[in-house]
């Protein structure tokens, strides 16, 4: 059993150092404060005014006009499309086996009356640009990575874990300089 006064259970609620799902230390993707949450139905609304998209496309979009800052779940955009078009705002059509959505008359009018207020402009302002850059090499590393898990052989893998390794602890000692 685990000492109850241990330094880790008398500092785990405290200040970014604690205890998440991807271990201890600052949140995943920085210490910064959490991307703003765009408005999905906004960002539905304004993408559909461009084309007919079905929502796989509309996260893939989003996620690319704010340089990966903002990527909503599929149990956002989805729930989303439906009350829209409860609402008559959108229609849904079969293509090529996916549901691709398109505005109504009514919901054109909707968007029309949004110009101006993109989400993804709202999300995306005053972000750092080098949290940016520095969040599309860690995506580009990621998949790297995933790449050698699936195809590469044992040694291969073995190999990036050891790289992954090394420069892991090189980051931490990039932390550990004096600013």
């Amino acid at each position: 059993m685990q000492d109850p006064y241990s330094h880790h259970n008398r500092c785990a609620h405290r200040g970014p150092h604690r205890r998440s799902r991807h271990g201890y230390g600052r949140r995943y993707g920085g210490g910064g404060p959490r991307a703003r949450r765009g408005d999905v139905r906004a960002a539905a609304l304004a993408l559909l005014a461009e084309r007919p998209m079905h929502g796989y496309e509309m996260i893939k979009e989003i996620e690319q006009r704010t340089e990966g800052l903002w990527r909503p779940s599929a149990g956002s955009i989805y729930p989303t499309l439906a009350l829209l078009e409860d609402e008559g705002l959108i229609r849904g059509e079969e293509s090529e086996g996916k549901r691709r959505f398109a505005l109504t008359d009514e919901g054109r009018e909707q968007a029309d009356s949004r110009k101006g207020s993109l989400p993804w402009e709202q999300v995306t302002a005053g972000a750092d640009p080098g949290e940016i850059r520095l969040r599309e090499a860690f995506f580009a590393l990621r998949a790297a990575v995933l790449q050698v898990g699936g195809a590469g052989s044992e040694e291969q893998a073995a190999r990036a874990r050891d790289l992954l390794d090394e420069t892991r602890k090189r980051i931490y000692a990039i932390l550990a300089e004096d600013a």
